[in-house]
């Protein structure tokens, strides 16, 4: 006997795959920024070219792209290149979506590939078009170093790299005051304090930071299962309250706060444009040295004022949010980064 077949899907994929190297591109208007696409093949003896491709590509604002095309030429299958385009702004603030295009013997192909192979789910091959989302804002940071302690998983390295920051990478088993000289912030990855069983031994380190002048972010975590007893200078208490709605009013709860004005001016239009939610894992009860920043709340339910809370720590300052920036900016939202230079540029 053969036993049981095995089923498995068939998959028709085109010559080539695309990737961009980045997910997003932010950079001031009228700038020109390099972008990264790499081509790989799937079936020998492949050749052709490669362009970008972007909106409006004959208006006087119009996102510029040299060159126009790379060649590739593969011999076999798995062979792979890195080709580089330089990308210029329009002189005014503007996002738009670039995608890539390879020509084969006069057919057309966008496809990226990513196959998902685990044990527990049938094995998938996602082939949506290549794109990149390229950001053209007036954004002003302070400050030039920051520390970054991940958690369960997120970009915040790569955005915070294009925002124009050196980012140094902590590990919570071995953080010692040295680790944070010459770091103007630190910020905690998505869930840390959930995944990282030593993080709780690094809290008097980065308590010590932040009363000499530091400033900390800590990002949303869920309320059980905490690798600590506690997470902030202060008494601070996580629940699950979340806004699901991405367009949820927003009330400004301090306007006069340093988040909302310095180096950038926040107006209710940074949160046009959120994707998927506001956030999630709000704090429900604070020690009175927090300020709470922001309001907001789903249709029908009550307003939550624990989005963003900031607290003053000796010279320093103690940032939880759980504010979806995880997704916001991956996704390029103009706003969140104008928001989130803010809080990383505090005290500076």
């Amino acid at each position: 006997s053969l036993g049981n077949p095995i089923h498995s899907r068939l998959n028709v994929i085109p010559p080539v795959s695309l990737r961009f190297i980045s997910d997003v591109v932010i950079m001031e208007p009228g700038t020109s920024r390099s972008v990264e696409l790499e081509v790989k093949s799937a079936r020998a003896n492949s050749s052709g070219k490669i362009s970008l491709e972007a909106p409006h590509e004959d208006s006087s604002h119009a996102w510029k792209i040299e060159p126009r095309t790379h060649s590739f030429d593969f011999a076999s299958v798995g062979q792979a290149a890195k080709f580089t385009f330089t990308v210029t702004a329009p002189s005014k603030s503007e996002t738009a979506t670039l995608r890539a295009s390879a020509e084969i013997n006069g057919a057309r192909y966008h496809s990226q590939r990513q196959e998902i192979n685990y044990p527990h789910i049938p094995r998938q091959l996602l082939q949506a078009p290549a794109m990149l989302k390229v950001v053209s804002l007036q954004l002003k940071t302070r400050g030039h170093a920051v520390g970054y302690l991940p958690g369960a998983g997120d970009s915040l390295v790569e955005n915070l790299q294009q925002m124009g920051y050196a980012v140094k990478t902590l590990d919570d088993a071995n953080l010692t005051a040295k680790d944070l000289e010459g770091l103007d912030a630190v910020v905690i990855g998505v869930r840390a304090f959930n995944v990282r069983e030593k993080i709780g031994s690094a809290l008097p380190t980065l308590f010590q930071y932040i009363e000499k002048g530091g400033t900390v972010i800590a990002q949303y975590n869920r309320p059980d299962k905490l690798k600590a007893e506690k997470i902030a200078p202060f008494d601070l208490h996580i629940s699950g309250d979340r806004v699901t709605d991405e367009k949820a009013a927003i009330t400004f709860l301090a306007p006069d706060s340093p988040v909302l004005n310095s180096p950038n001016t926040i107006t209710k239009s940074d949160f046009d444009g959120w994707v998927q939610e506001r956030g999630l894992y709000f704090a429900n009860r604070w020690d009175p040295h927090f300020t709470p920043i922001l309001s907001c709340n789903d249709a029908g339910e009550p307003p939550s004022q624990g989005a963003l809370l900031i607290a003053p720590y000796g010279k320093g300052h103690y940032v939880y949010t759980g504010l979806g920036f995880f997704r916001q900016l991956p996704a390029g939202v103009p706003g969140a980064y104008r928001l989130f230079a803010n809080l990383v540029s505090l005290g500076k």
